[in-house]
């Protein structure tokens, strides 16, 4: 059975991580040896318009470093690679989560409640807003260290659900299929098959800075340095990526990263917009040398955090599914230690699974 799941783990890497390892030098912020793709001045907005990052029947990732089949590096990190946080691993909490929506559905203004691993609930006044639901497990052989304690049919009625990209712990046909099919979903290009298979086909589907609108709120797809992949042998990036800008009709502008490696565009967001609160993704991170194309460590979100000059901060993509190296409890201390560095410490909202946080 250990064999088994090994194998099995290491067919899913293949999906989750990105196809090519490029070693990082070192294991703390933007490595001397980059994992990523300069932007040397080009423009985020100008090279979305352009339409760089289309292909033929795909799409690329012009902040993204190069990639090719190394499928070996995956099989030698999952099977070969031995873990720095081993001995931390059997500490894992197993934590459910409990959630008392009466709040949530009185509160006037604009919430945010954090749910498990990166699905996050926004109630925008009259609206809510759902990011990629996962509500269980997402395959057997990995864990899910944060169960739901309630039943989902429970909580605020989404009025639009906001995927970010289709990895299979962003995008989840079982959680996607316990919603009203009516529901308006916003997705990046490319997921007719998969929302075709829950029938969601109420959708609006975005480019790179493309904009939806639902009275005062207005909501907009952004870039971000990624890829996805749902199906080893059709390959990656048929489908789009990125995270969303949210100026909601409550008055803060929320900024959600999705998955993303840290790249050199934040300080372009942080010009075109005003960001009351930056919701980065921040799990996997470890190892670095493998880890660093596709998410950020603690170090790497602090800089990010800083350049895109939002005035709050929190994350999620933790407490979850171990994808990484390291534990899953361990992103937000791992965060304080490097937050404190930066004397940042009272930036950050501390949001664990189940809370909310009402501006």
């Amino acid at each position: 059975m250990g064999r088994l799941s090994a194998a099995l783990k290491t067919l899913l890497a293949a999906q989750f991580l990105p196809r090519v390892v490029q070693a990082a030098a070192n294991t703390e912020g933007p490595s001397a040896t980059l994992h990523y793709r300069p932007l040397n001045g080009d423009s985020l907005r100008e090279m979305a318009q352009r339409r760089i990052h289309h292909g033929s029947g795909t799409f690329s990732n012009p902040m993204g470093i190069p990639r090719d089949g190394r499928f070996w590096q995956v099989l030698s990190w999952k099977l070969f690679h031995k873990n720095a946080y081993g001995d931390f691993l059997d500490d894992q909490p197993i934590s459910p989560v409990a959630i008392d929506w009466e709040p949530v559905k009185a509160h006037r203004g604009v919430s945010v409640t954090f749910i498990k691993h990166s699905t996050v609930l926004i109630k925008d006044v009259d609206r809510v807003l759902l990011i990629d639901p996962v509500f269980n497990d997402i395959f057997w052989f990995i864990k899910d260290y944060s169960p739901l304690a309630f039943n989902p049919e429970s909580m605020p009625r989404p009025d639009h659900v906001l995927i970010t990209h289709g990895h299979y712990d962003h995008l989840d046909h079982r959680s996607l299929a316990t919603l009203d099919p009516g529901t308006h979903v916003i997705s990046p290009l490319g997921y007719d098959r998969e929302f075709k298979a829950v029938g969601m086909t109420h959708r609006t589907q975005l480019d790179w800075f493309e904009r939806y609108r639902d009275g005062a709120r207005e909501i907009t797809f952004l870039p971000a340095n990624h890829w996805t992949m749902r199906n080893p042998i059709i390959g990656p990036n048929r489908s789009l990526w990125g995270g969303y800008l949210i100026k909601t009709a409550g008055g803060p502008t929320i900024y959600i990263s999705g998955d993303s490696a840290y790249f050199d565009g934040f300080e372009q967001l942080a010009a075109d917009y005003d960001i009351d609160l930056a919701i980065f993704n921040m799990g996997a991170y470890a190892p670095r040398w493998f880890m660093a194309p596709s998410h950020m460590n603690p170090a790497e979100t602090v800089q990010a955090f800083q350049e895109i000059k939002a005035r709050q901060l929190m994350i999620a993509h933790w407490g979850t599914f171990q994808l990484g190296d390291e534990p899953v409890h361990f992103p937000p201390a791992d965060l304080e230690k490097a937050l404190g560095e930066k004397g940042l410490l009272r930036q950050w909202i501390p949001l664990g699974h189940g809370e909310t946080y009402f501006f």
